[in-house]
């Protein structure tokens, strides 16, 4: 395995993951039944499980741009030494902007997401350069 493809996996993984907490607490605030059913008057999650579900969408949109990415450019075989840098930061930039948007930390939030982008397009340009 690549060591893109062995980022996709970490990024596809901790995407994956990210529900957890929030639905504990969704199950914590509101009971189970419900958590798992249609209250007419939800009662609302803590603010850091909101945000955690609201990183966890950005992550889930992005991961879809991040996958793409890398399996066309593991198809059309470009890897090489910006490709896997790109492929490590771009994990990392999700860790901290996960991290950041759970815990309200200003300006880190934003810049991981720019972070992650610019390694998104870095991938993008290796393979149009191939």
């Amino acid at each position: 395995m690549t060591t893109e493809l062995a980022y996709l996996t970490l990024v596809a993984a901790l995407t994956g993951l990210l529900w957890i907490p929030y639905i504990l607490n969704v199950v914590a605030v509101r009971g189970l039944l419900d958590a798992v059913g249609y209250p007419e008057n939800p009662k609302p999650m803590a603010g850091w499980a909101t945000r955690l579900k609201a990183a966890h969408l950005n992550a889930v949109e992005n991961l879809v741009v991040f996958a793409a990415l890398v399996l066309v450019a593991q198809d059309v075989d470009v890897h090489n030494g910006a490709t896997v840098l790109a492929c490590v930061i771009y994990f990392w930039a999700r860790v901290v902007h996960l991290v950041a948007y759970t815990f309200r930390v200003p300006w880190v939030r934003t810049l991981s997401f720019v972070v992650g982008f610019v390694c998104q397009m870095t991938l993008a340009w290796q393979i149009i350069n191939a």
